[in-house]
């Protein structure tokens, strides 16, 4: 009685449908069913301890299942796909069509971070997990120290990327796996492999080859001097980015789960968008901007906006596809998958802006194939000495508790015999 002197009837019984309602929706089978596998792929990728990633990745398989591993794994390396090829090539054509500030390229790299907002609230609402749970002083802090590095190794790629071809530009690139391998070595303990090893050595020579064979490749205009500025800038760039894979991967062992990830991504590219922020107010980026969008970019101000929009977007999927590969594989491999885009990166500058591509870059190309496939095979063979070495060591416990069970069973033979006796 006292419920309905204090609210009508009417009101009780609507705020009792929109309980029924909301319980309805909470316990349908569509809805249960998402959220256990958003749980599993998002919250279960956790228990990442001192030991070594194969074991991570064994531990992280044997908890949530391969499928939703291999869910969680293709998502991100299509993130890096589609953020990888359009955003070289987007950037690419804002420079060809009179786009002129570095700046503006540098913060469209990192100013998308709002765009992580939607996943990390996607999580919380069908997971139940609280935001940013997990973080400590020491992760923020080096969050926001990673970032500013970002921040700058945005900066070289953009002075690379305003002056070389995208077809070298990405080449270039490639030789981060090199310098990826040995900063493993030394943060994270990667083994040297004989594949790891072929890989980075062909990989190598495909960009010294790339690097001698170029001198026809400079767009008209460009001096000798801007051209190696560029060249020496985007190789910068792939050192910078080949010590930030194997740091993230030392800082990702002590995650809990992949929406951390995400929240951890957030905290880096806000840390980098204002170090972009910063230098462009300080450099009249901002007015430069606008100036160029009015009157300069040859193709309009709606075309120069879109550009601006849709390149923000694709840099935003590719980091976080980066980042991705990094918390599930290796620093190594996300590096290699990296190395992999690169001749998707070549064609689509041949195919789109007609870049030229003779017959050394030709051979780089074939050669940055090759030291990637070596790297596959050299996984692929892993893999199955992985299962060899479970297979026997299956094999040995059975053997063991065969003859334990034999052991016990004489034993009370013995002890029967002699109570009888």
């Amino acid at each position: 009685m006292e419920l309905s002197a204090q609210q009508p009837p009417a009101a009780l019984y609507q705020n009792r449908q929109q309980d029924h309602q909301q319980a309805a929706y909470e316990y349908s089978p569509a809805a249960c069913f998402i959220r256990s596998v958003l749980a599993k792929i998002i919250m279960c990728s956790n228990n990442k301890g001192g030991t070594g990633r194969v074991s991570t990745r064994s531990q992280m398989q044997a908890e949530i299942g391969k499928r939703y591993y291999m869910i969680l794994l293709g998502i991100n390396y299509m993130c890096l796909f589609l953020g990888s090829v359009s955003s070289s090539l987007l950037s690419k054509f804002y420079f060809n069509h009179k786009g002129g500030s570095r700046w503006v390229s540098t913060w469209v790299q990192c100013a998308g971070f709002p765009l992580l907002l939607f996943p990390i609230c996607f999580f919380r609402i069908f997971t139940h997990r609280k935001s940013f749970t997990g973080f400590t002083p020491k992760i923020l802090c080096l969050s926001i120290l990673i970032g500013l590095l970002l921040g700058v190794n945005n900066l070289l790629f953009s002075w690379g990327n305003s002056y070389l071809p995208v077809s070298t530009n990405s080449l270039v690139l490639s030789t981060q796996l090199a310098f990826t391998l040995v900063t493993s070595m030394i943060i994270v303990k990667q083994k040297i492999t004989y594949p790891n090893l072929n890989c980075v050595v062909v990989l190598t020579l495909s960009s010294v080859i790339l690097a001698l064979g170029s001198s026809h490749d400079k767009p008209i205009g460009l001096t000798k001097t801007k051209y190696f500025k560029g060249f020496f800038s985007t190789v910068g760039a792939g050192l910078m980015f080949a010590l930030y894979l194997p740091v993230m991967e030392k800082i990702y062992q002590k995650v809990d789960c992949y929406a951390m990830v995400v929240e951890m991504q957030l905290v880096m590219e806000i840390a980098a968008t204002a170090l972009a922020t910063v230098g462009m107010a300080a450099d009249g980026g901002f007015s430069e901007m606008n100036t160029e969008s009015l009157k300069v970019f040859d193709l309009g101000p709606k075309a120069y906006w879109l550009t601006v929009g849709f390149n923000v977007v694709t840099w935003q999927l590719c980091f976080m596809g980066t980042a991705g590969m990094v918390f599930l594989t290796t620093s190594l491999t996300g590096g290699v998958c990296m190395t992999a885009l690169m001749g998707i990166n070549v064609l689509g500058g041949v195919l789109v802006y007609g870049d030229h591509f003779g017959g050394l870059k030709a051979v780089s190309t074939l050669l940055c194939v090759w030291g990637f496939c070596s790297y596959i095979y050299g996984i692929y063979m892993n893999m199955k000495e992985e299962e060899e070495e479970k297979k026997t060591e299956i094999c040995r416990e059975k053997n063991v508790k065969k003859m334990n069970s034999d052991h016990i069973m004489e034993l009370a033979e013995i002890v029967t015999h002699n109570a009888c006796g």
